[in-house]
């Protein structure tokens, strides 16, 4: 007898194939340094085995806000958590399926409205509301591990939530990840921001001399 899947267990599938780190990460200290424009910042940095972070050396503060929202968004997407822990208060059911295979995924319950797109065992889109603004992130390149599939190139872009206007650029990012010490880390990320199909702007992170 044929066991028809049903969107949570397909997006449940997805979910679970996204590489983190377990729960023996020890956390690491790096070299960063972070160019926007002809503006160059170098410092340390800290990723805890808890999670917290650090960032120490930068005089200038925006600098240092810059690479703490960088960190941020290491940890977030890093640290293992359930699906029920992330997912338990939502249900799912199947949109629309594209030409390219992805398939839709509705969201009902807490989160409903955002929606997302899966295929071979990936999120390629999501499509989520935070306050008064929608961010869609389009994943267009992955790294496939034994242990679950990096965001290699993806885009972001924001909406406002009431008119579906833009608001502001598109941010396109390129991530490069290095296996040290068991665990695949960060070494570099470049953001390019986009306005009517031109590049206005660039920001570099890159991560070196680390160490567990």
């Amino acid at each position: 007898m044929t066991q028809t899947l049903t969107a949570q267990d397909a997006f449940r599938a997805a979910y679970e194939n996204r590489y983190t780190w377990d729960e023996k990460f020890p956390g690491f200290t790096a070299t960063v340094t972070f160019t926007h424009g002809e503006q160059t910042h170098t410092g340390k940095v800290a990723i805890k085995a808890d999670m917290s972070f650090e960032v120490t050396g930068i005089e200038a503060i925006g600098a240092q806000k810059e690479i703490e929202g960088q960190l941020w968004e290491i940890t977030v997407h890093r640290v293992r958590r359930t699906f029920e822990e992330s997912h338990g208060k939502n249900s799912f059911e199947f949109g629309e399926t594209f030409a390219d295979g992805s398939q839709e995924i509705k969201v009902t319950g807490a989160a409903m409205g955002n929606s997302y797109k899966i295929h071979n065992n990936v999120v390629t889109f999501v499509n989520r509301k935070i306050r008064d603004v929608i961010v869609n992130i389009n994943t267009f390149d992955v790294l496939n591990t034994a242990e679950g599939y990096l965001s290699q190139g993806y885009d972001s872009v924001y909406f406002d939530a009431a008119t579906h206007e833009p608001k502001g650029t598109k941010s396109l990012f390129r991530d490069s990840f290095e296996k040290i010490g068991g665990y695949y880390l960060l070494t570099k990320r470049e953001i390019t921001y986009v306005e009517n199909d031109q590049v206005v702007d660039q920001k570099v992170f890159t991560f070196t001399d680390i160490q567990f």
